[in-house]
């Protein structure tokens, strides 16, 4: 899974720099942080929406949509994919006193 992000995380960073006509990714950066964070917080209604009626294929799409907005609001803040694994995995590590994810 990681990889998949990993990837998609370091296309979405290529377009800060290389910023081709017909990316929609560049188009977002080009709209600055309030945009960004718009689409964040529009995907993310969807997400409940698609939830509450529309069907697991549906919800899995909005997911998808709310994650690569995510990754396009951290690469315009210059966070890196792999903060926000670490952030995860000390969460999720049962040794942690500030784990938040009930795993056991």
């Amino acid at each position: 899974m990681s990889d998949t992000l990993d990837q998609l995380y370091a296309t979405i960073e290529s377009r800060k720099v290389n910023a081709p006509a017909d990316s929609y990714t560049a188009k977002l950066f080009a709209a600055g942080e309030d945009e960004i964070v718009k689409k964040v917080g529009e995907e993310a209604i969807e997400v409940i929406v698609a939830a509450k009626g529309q069907g697991d294929v549906r919800v899995v799409s909005e997911v998808a949509d709310l994650i690569y907005h995510a990754l396009v609001l951290l690469a315009a803040r210059g966070i890196a994919w792999r903060t926000v694994e670490e952030e995860l995995a000390r969460r999720a590590s049962p040794s942690s006193p500030l784990s938040r994810f009930p795993l056991s």
